[in-house]
Parts: C-alpha cells; sequence; structure tokens
C-alpha cells in the first residue's frame, strides 16, 4: 500500500469518524427541540386548564414563570449544540476537502507511473528496432 493510499484511508476514517459526531449532535439538537415543543404543549395544556378552574389560577403565573425559565435553559442548550453542530459541519467539508487532495494526489501519481511505463515501453521498442536494424 502506498502512502497516498495510506491517507486516503486515514482521510475517509476521519470523515466517517466526523460524520458520527454530527449525527450525535444533530440527534442532541433534535432532542432539545422536542424537550422545548413539549414544554410548549404543557403551557397551552395549563392555559387551558387555567382558564376552565379557578382556583388553578392562583397557581398560574408562577407556572408561567417556571416555564419561562425552563424554555430559556433548553433555548440556551439549542444555541450551543447549533453552535457545536456548525462546527461539525466545517470540520467534515475539511475532511472531505483533505480526502479529495489526496485522492487527486493518487490519481496523478497513477498517471505519472502509467506516463513513465509508456516512456519506458516506447524506449524499449526503440532499443529492439535500432538493434534488428543494426543486425540487418
Amino acid at each position: 500500500m502506498s502512502w497516498a493510499e495510506s491517507l486516503i484511508k486515514l482521510s475517509t476514517y476521519e470523515a466517517e469518524v466526523l460524520q458520527k459526531r454530527l449525527a450525535e449532535i444533530v440527534d442532541r439538537r433534535v432532542a432539545a427541540e422536542l424537550r422545548l415543543t413539549m414544554l410548549e404543549a404543557e403551557g397551552e395544556a395549563e392555559m387551558a386548564f387555567s382558564a376552565q378552574d379557578a382556583a388553578a389560577g392562583i397557581y398560574r403565573a408562577g407556572f408561567f414563570e417556571g416555564l419561562k425559565i425552563r424554555k430559556g435553559r433548553i433555548r440556551a442548550e439549542i444555541d450551543i449544540v447549533l453552535a457545536e453542530e456548525q462546527g461539525a459541519r466545517d470540520a467534515l467539508a475539511e475532511a472531505f476537502e483533505a480526502q479529495k487532495k489526496y485522492e487527486h494526489i493518487a490519481e496523478n501519481i497513477r498517471l505519472e507511473a502509467r506516463r513513465e511505463a509508456g516512456r519506458r515501453e516506447a524506449a524499449a521498442m526503440d532499443e529492439m528496432g535500432l538493434r534488428k536494424r543494426a543486425v540487418i
């Protein structure tokens, strides 16, 4: 295995690892967004319940203040995960660029080897032709 093939394998592995990391980050973001959606649904349910029951209205302000705080925490978590996701996407894009560079270099090495083999073959044929001519 040539050094170029080794670099390609390593860069492919790195890209796979980064893809898995990105998938995990996206899963965390989706889970946080789902929790936020659930909190909003809980708030709507509480609003409907407190509108029907006068005694529940007493606790309404406290509930919604707590709900606001919990939503703020989840939104902050989502913002952090979004920043992490963007960083992971950038790292993945860089890994793919590096992989393509290595593949391009390996292809150039293969093409150069073919050209060199063609030159050697042509030189050998020329030499054989010269020897035949010298014999005749």
